[in-house]
């Protein structure tokens, strides 16, 4: 495993993230708890410290799983990374959308990171976690019916308590950036990339690397799609998001194949999969730190973690690179 640290600070992450949002269940259809516990303890074995989770992720159940799978390792030896600003049990904020939790209930979904919110929810989460900090507190979405200063303010007080030791910001812009990062020191931006969706580039990927901070890439594997592994007529489980993903159309799913074949015979000379392949491609782009991989079963967990592992010459990436500009 590589490990690469966040910004100018003291805070190492594996490369290879362990992403916990399918873990939860919600938007993914079920989830098995065992299986992911597992999955995560699988991960940790091959290297893989890090582990990013949310508490909107099965209203809980992804930090109770991450809790479980994490109890019997040194804390300091696994990094938690987890979120806050997006309630589901309090009508506050902007609404966000409609959804269903693990059993089928109807939810609402709200943008809400007000001063006494940001405080309980992470009081909520170091309980679900069974721990007395968090390593990254990021919040999950912009939420602009509450000032920058304000929620950046309840999260120094989170600091200076000790229950969280640095803060990072997920699906901002440079503009809001900036912002926060005037009211506390941010050390990430945590937005979508893969191959399919590099719009990042354009913006945030040089903010960042001008202002020295670090990108964590979800969706690397754009959902899956870039496994290779998911064909036209594919049948998703219902309560699984992807059923009705842009992404996921036939003739999207037939576009992306034809360009993962382009790539199939580096995989093979690496002995990788594709998803490894992606995996690595995506922690060799400029300004990109981290890479967070989701796992549902421990197969798919130590695949991920071997991702770090393979190599890419100069004449390769530029080789794949020449291909993914065709997308």
């Amino acid at each position: 495993m590589e490990y690469r640290k966040l910004s100018d600070s003291d805070l190492e992450l594996s490369a290879i993230t362990f992403g916990a949002w399918a873990a939860g269940g919600w938007m993914w259809g079920k989830t098995d708890r065992k299986e992911a516990v597992e999955a995560i303890r699988v991960a940790w074995e091959e290297g893989v410290t890090t582990i990013d989770t949310a508490p909107i992720y099965g209203q809980g159940t992804s930090e109770q799983i991450v809790g479980e799978a994490i109890k019997d390792i040194p804390r300091d030896k696994v990094q938690i990374l987890t979120k806050f600003g997006l309630r589901w049990d309090l009508p506050k904020g902007k609404f966000y959308m409609k959804s269903k939790d693990n059993s089928g209930k109807g939810i609402d979904v709200y943008k809400y990171a007000g001063k006494e919110s940001v405080i309980e929810e992470c009081e909520n989460s170091l309980k679900r976690l069974g721990t007395d900090y968090i390593d990254l507190y990021q919040i999950h979405w912009p939420d602009d019916t509450t000032p920058v200063e304000e929620t950046f303010e309840a999260v120094e007080k989170l600091i200076q308590q000790g229950k969280v030791r640095y803060v990072g910001v997920c699906n901002y812009d440079p503009q809001l950036m900036e912002a926060a990062n005037k009211s506390v020191k941010i050390l990430s931006n945590q937005v979508p990339f893969s191959m399919v969706n590099r719009g990042i580039e354009k913006e945030i990927v040089p903010w960042c690397i001008n202002h020295n901070k670090s990108i964590l890439a979800y969706s690397p594997l754009e959902r899956g799609l870039l496994t290779g592994k998911i064909k036209p007529g594919y049948k998703f489980m219902d309560g699984d998001h992807r059923k009705f993903h842009q992404s996921f159309t036939d003739e999207n799913i037939v576009r992306t194949n034809e360009f993962l074949n382009s790539i199939q015979d580096i995989a093979d000379q690496k002995g990788a999969t594709l998803a490894q392949l992606v995996l690595r491609w995506t922690l060799e782009r400029e300004g990109i730190t981290i890479a967070l991989a989701g796992a549902r079963n421990a197969k798919q967990a130590r695949q991920n973690a071997k991702a770090a592992d393979v190599h890419l010459s100069a004449d390769e990436l530029a080789f794949i690179n020449r291909k993914v500009e065709t997308l």
